[in-house]
């Protein structure tokens, strides 16, 4: 990973931060890189996809009327900056929404507060829910296959990357019976037992995907890992027919409120 942000570039990503904040009147309590780049198989000419959680000062949350609780930026071809209101990220979690433990695990980071990484992380583990998780993935996965092949039988190798990462998620999930994989194409493929051809296969593809430019196309996928995205979107589909209903986490909501007052009033701007 230590090509995947250069020194210059991470300097210009803190600097946008640190103006959000100040236009904002907010306290960013982490940023993290959650594209391509963050998952081990960025092009030469990958965006960079930064994404952060954030706290307002607690006179914010006393005034009445609907409040945006979402930060974006302009994209342009280079960098993509959004995040949320720290409510926000503890609701998301406390409905199982997987995004939140992606960026909690990215193994690039751009400003952390202290504790809270580690804080959130506790709760997020305990939050998500492997049923909830394994639809998020196995949607993702189905709606990549739906528009992976192009007319002339090639294929983009984005998307292709965009349907094995799920893969990996799904059956790390299944081998672990656990609701947060690790977000890294690199600490999915150590904790999945693939096979050695199956290891060499992926790390072809993933050769050629950083070589390659965004849109690079190839003339087909590997049978190998065609085999392997079959038969872990089949096993998926299979264990969701038969999971039982899943609870709601009503002791965990108690908790995220103290969490949300804690770094709320930990804001000095």
């Amino acid at each position: 990973m230590s090509d995947a942000v250069s020194a210059d570039m991470r300097k210009v990503i803190v600097d946008r931060l640190n103006e959000i904040a100040t236009e904002e009147n907010v306290q960013i309590l982490f940023a993290i890189e959650s594209g391509s780049r963050a998952w081990g198989f960025h092009s030469p000419d990958s965006d960079y996809d930064v994404r952060f959680v954030y706290a307002r000062p607690v006179d914010w949350h006393l005034t009445l009327g609907k409040k945006r609780d979402v930060i974006e930026r302009p994209i342009d071809d280079e960098l993509d900056l959004s995040g949320w209101e720290l409510s926000k990220a503890l609701t998301l979690a406390l409905s199982s929404n997987a995004v939140i433990g992606e960026w909690l695990q990215s193994p690039i980071r751009y400003h952390e507060a202290e504790g809270v990484i580690a804080d959130l992380t506790d709760f997020s583990r305990r939050a998500l829910t492997r049923k909830s998780v394994t639809w998020h993935y196995l949607s993702m996965l189905r709606r990549q296959q739906r528009r992976l092949v192009n007319p002339d039988g090639s294929l983009r190798l984005k998307r292709y990357f965009y349907a094995l990462r799920p893969t990996l998620a799904l059956r790390w999930m299944r081998l672990h019976d656990q609701p947060m994989p690790p977000m890294a194409m690199a600490d999915l493929v150590q904790g999945v037992s693939l096979s050695i051809q199956e290891t060499a296969a992926l790390e072809h593809m993933t050769t050629l995907k950083r070589k390659a430019r965004e849109k690079a196309e190839v003339g087909g996928s590997d049978p190998l890992l065609d085999a392997l995205i079959l038969q872990e979107t089949q096993a998926a589909e299979e264990w969701l027919a038969t999971a039982g209903k899943e609870g709601e986490p009503q002791h965990l909501w108690d908790e995220a409120n103290r969490l949300h007052l804690h770094y709320t009033q930990s804001v000095h701007l």
